[in-house]
């Protein structure tokens, strides 16, 4: 299985603007999570990637694409 892009996550953040902190705040996910998927160690499981993927309005296979859409 596709490894969730961390960097697809993150152009969805700028996109709207938002911090880490605030997504956090808004989904529940800890920012210590975001800072090691950022850094490979670690990926979301299924129930966070879900989260994100309803507070971002995509899919979760939005998150497993190699790149992000320009």
């Amino acid at each position: 299985m596709a490894k969730p892009s961390y960097e697809i996550y993150a152009k969805l953040r700028d996109e709207r603007q938002l911090s880490d902190y605030r997504v956090m705040k808004d989904t529940g996910i800890p920012t210590s999570g975001l800072t090691r998927w950022k850094q490979g160690s670690v990926y979301p499981k299924v129930d966070k990637l879900q989260k994100l993927a309803e507070y971002f309005e995509v899919t979760i296979e939005y998150f497993l694409r190699k790149q992000p859409e320009e």
